[in-house]
């Protein structure tokens, strides 16, 4: 028989509050009751837009085991059981310290300004091939996201992986200390969310709070290529690290890449992880996923798992949701492929993905064409960020450039005549006009901030395979 995620006597014991009802096990844990399933305990977040206590009942009416509540009515009390606390969020954050302090599992956290969910789901498959491992969920990397995937950790897991975000000096040393990491990983450190401090020196010392949380001889694994690598090493030696492990092509690097070739389908990599040659592949194509790559490896040899399998597993690697992901679509006579990367953008990321669409093989007489939407929170300096990308197109072979937002305007005024596509101020006047552009055997890579609302634009060209008779619309990694 399973094990209970939580008994009801563990969660009082971990939040400290009043039971009404009791005697009841959860299977999860969960704080949003659209997607909560039967034998969760659901806690009522308080938000800024929504408050977890409008929902209790209809959680508990869709079997919910508990709900976590700081106020009590009627209908709750006859909806189901409740543990009613002070503070709902420091309840979450009571329980993720409790399933923290409960395992032996041996812990990576990540942060980075890029790179971080695809280096998280790197781990999770990798670790997941050697025994019991528990990662975040999605992108659950903040002030509630970080706890809730602590919460939902069992007991007998062996290897847990936690991604940590930010944008603002401070948010990520609670977290940190929370989750307690083995090993911390920094993937990169860039200008975003630049919008919130004086410099990148600054995110890159709110990059190194990661290590505020170290275990006592924990394992830093940074970007030896990065300009703040001594930065952060010194923070994270003066946290407490017993070892500093440098991954890239730097000739100091210990997770250093040796040769690679750069495929539109993946990558081929030779490197040296901590005195080890390995050779492998990597299942999503982009010479960064490649670097972080070398990151993974370095987090295996840390924890003293086994490297040469972790390796072969990374031919399987996929690109989540909004990060890469394919879709190969048939429609109106056309086929051509989407490549998702809507989810967020920065510099950083930017660049990467247009080089990454740069590897990629048009068929016939078919076209890379980029689709960009706003990079935000850049501050004063985000025009000339967009402006700067205009060498990175030239240098990818990039054919087309579709564009919109108010600073992607300088990005569409610096490329030539030729390979401008079209510009409008907002996404969704995009879809038609790509519609009337695409040709057979085309390459189109969509990416934008989460706020340029670029999203919609793919859901749109794929849906295009969908509604049509003759689509052999199919997914990849």
């Amino acid at each position: 028989m399973t094990q209970p995620l939580w008994t009801s006597e563990d969660v009082l014991a971990a939040t400290g509050g009043t039971a009404h009802g009791a005697g009841w096990n959860a299977t999860g844990v969960s704080i949003d009751s659209r997607t909560l399933e039967a034998g969760d305990l659901f806690v009522a977040i308080v938000g800024e837009n929504s408050d977890g206590h409008a929902y209790v009942a209809n959680a508990l009416e869709k079997g919910a085991a508990a709900a976590v509540v700081s106020r009590v009515d009627d209908d709750m009390m006859s909806a189901g059981s409740l543990v009613q606390v002070g503070d709902t969020l420091e309840a979450l954050n009571e329980l993720g310290r409790a399933a923290r302090a409960r395992t032996d599992a041996k812990i990576i956290a990540v942060t980075g300004s890029v790179g971080k969910t695809g280096t998280k789901e790197g781990l999770r498959m990798i670790f997941g091939a050697q025994g019991p491992t528990h990662a975040s969920a999605a992108s659950y990397n903040n002030l509630w996201g970080v706890p809730l995937s602590l919460a939902r950790m069992p007991k007998d897991t062996e290897f847990g992986i936690f991604e940590i975000g930010m944008n603002h000096p401070g948010e990520i040393t609670p977290l940190s200390k929370m989750v307690e990491p083995l090993v911390g990983i920094v993937t990169t450190v860039e200008a975003v969310h630049i919008e919130y401090f004086d410099s990148v020196e600054q995110i890159a010392d709110a990059k190194g709070e990661l290590f505020d949380g170290l275990q006592p001889g924990g394992i830093a694994i940074l970007n030896r290529d990065n300009p703040h690598f001594e930065r952060l090493r010194a923070k994270a030696e003066a946290s407490g690290a017993c070892r500093i492990i440098g991954f890239g092509e730097h000739e100091e690097a210990e997770a250093r890449l040796d040769k690679v070739a750069l495929r539109d389908d993946g990558s081929s990599v030779a490197a040296t992880i901590c005195g080890q040659k390995v050779t492998y592949k990597v299942g999503v194509p982009g010479r960064h996923i490649v670097m972080n790559s070398l990151a993974m490896l370095a987090a295996v040899q840390a924890v003293g798992a086994d490297l040469a399998l972790a390796a072969m597993a990374l031919g399987r690697l996929q690109a989540p949701k909004g990060r890469g992901e394919r879709h190969f679509v048939t429609a109106g006579g056309r086929s051509f492929t989407v490549i998702d990367e809507s989810y967020n953008a920065n510099p950083a990321s930017m660049r990467a993905s247009i080089e990454a669409l740069g590897q990629a093989k048009p068929q016939g007489r078919g076209r890379r064409i980029a689709v960009l939407g706003d990079m935000l929170e850049l501050g004063e300096d985000a025009d000339d960020m967009h402006r700067d990308l205009a060498p990175v197109l030239r240098h990818s072979h990039i054919d087309l450039l579709f564009a919109c937002g108010p600073h992607m305007r300088e990005l569409f005024s610096a490329v030539p005549a030729a390979h401008q596509g079209r510009y409008t101020p907002s996404a969704d006047a995009l879809v038609d006009l790509l519609v009337e552009e695409i040709r057979n055997g085309d390459v189109l890579m969509v990416k934008g901030s989460l706020g340029s609302k670029m999203g919609p634009v793919v859901e749109a060209l794929v849906a295009l395979g969908e509604d049509d008779s003759e689509s052999i619309l199919r997914n990849r990694g």
